[in-house]
């Protein structure tokens, strides 16, 4: 994503980066370490191959994870947060916080 290509405001920066339910997902089931194609897709239950697939792509080209295919048979394809990936931490963390207490109030 080129600096032309972001919005003016900050909010609207990060979720355009990270707008998408998988997105987010995928960014909560990478923040303990790497993770394997196969791992993310049981992880995230309802999500298809292909919407999978674009998602990752997405936040690859985003520079929040990068992808490492290794030459085996079947190929082995895993996935890590980058830096900046691995930087939206808090804001995981404070979704996470705000969600648990908005559950507690409301169950």
């Amino acid at each position: 994503m080129t600096e032309k290509a972001l919005p003016a405001c900050p909010v609207e920066t990060t979720l355009t980066l990270i707008s998408d339910k998988w997105k987010v997902l995928i960014l909560r089931d990478l923040l303990p370490g790497t993770r394997r194609f196969g791992e993310l897709k049981r992880s995230l239950g309802g999500v298809s191959q292909k919407v999978l697939t674009a998602q990752l792509r997405q936040m690859e080209e985003s520079g929040l994870l990068t992808r490492t295919v290794y030459p085996e048979v079947p190929p082995r394809v895993e996935y890590t947060l980058t830096e900046l990936g691995a930087s939206l931490r808090p804001v995981l963390e404070a979704l996470r916080d705000w969600g648990e207490e908005y559950q507690a109030k409301s169950g």
